[in-house]
């Protein structure tokens, strides 16, 4: 089998995966979104993964994202398949740095990576100029790794306030965790659900409420190729796999 024919056997692994799990706790695997990581990867690659309908897609750079984005324009032009498929939502998975904003303001579906009040504000400033609302994920350290960007859970909470009611062109929409590796999954599901437990007290008091400051909020992003399985028992909305996908870098 060519490696064409691996990434649409293993996107479907993937999602069997997620539905199992999703089963295991009660949920509808339709309410999870499958995020294809396309670091690294080719056009090639990529197309791959689109024709077998994983139509989201997640960069980790903004350079990387904006090369992908032509490449994939061109491969449409190209493929019947592709172009069956052709809503492509790009997701910002990675740290976002300010000065960066402007190249991904016109095009991005979904940021993962927001950190700070000061990167909100650029965002806004660039959603503002193009007359659109960003959706964002406010991304969590829950581990406290000193080598990862994220916000502190305890400050997660009025950070979303902050930006929900000075930035009109920013719309949060819910939270985002990187935890750390385990050779075994279930070592990190604690910090799944202390995330969860975050996520389900910020609905109940800022969505499920007449007037409530946060009414978009309905994302969960947690998950990747080694743990998303646990991350859907736990409530993930959105799972990120890259390797699980397109198989080991080279």
């Amino acid at each position: 089998m060519d490696n064409h024919g691996h990434i649409v056997n293993n996107v479907a692994e993937v999602r069997g995966r997620i539905a199992a799990a999703a089963a295991r706790a009660g949920r509808n695997p339709d309410d999870i979104t499958l995020v294809a990581v396309t670091k690294t990867r080719t056009p090639e690659e990529m197309a791959a993964a689109v024709e077998a309908g994983c139509v989201d897609l997640g960069e980790n750079r903004v350079q990387e994202y904006l090369e992908k984005r032509e490449k994939t324009q061109h491969l449409a032009e190209n493929s019947q398949k592709f172009q069956k498929n052709l809503n492509i939502r790009w997701h910002l998975i990675g740290h976002l740095q300010r000065n960066k904003v402007k190249y991904i303001a016109d095009g991005v579906s979904l940021i993962h990576s927001v950190d700070s009040f000061r990167l909100a504000e650029e965002i806004e400033t660039r959603a503002a100029a193009l007359e659109r609302r960003i959706e964002v994920l406010l991304q969590l350290n829950p581990a406290g790794e000193t080598q990862k960007s994220g916000v502190a859970p305890q400050e997660a909470e009025a950070l979303a306030l902050e930006i929900a009611g000075s930035l009109p062109h920013v719309a949060v929409t819910g939270l985002m965790a990187v935890v750390p590796i385990a050779e075994d999954p279930e070592e990190v599901r604690g910090l799944f659900r202390e995330v969860r437990a975050l996520y389900d007290a910020l609905r109940e008091r800022h969505t499920n409420v007449p007037d409530g400051a946060l009414p978009e909020f309905r994302r969960l992003s947690m998950g990747m190729t080694h743990d998303f399985e646990v991350a859907v028992e736990e409530g993930a909305t959105i799972v990120r796999v890259g390797t699980g996908i397109f198989g080991a870098r080279v």
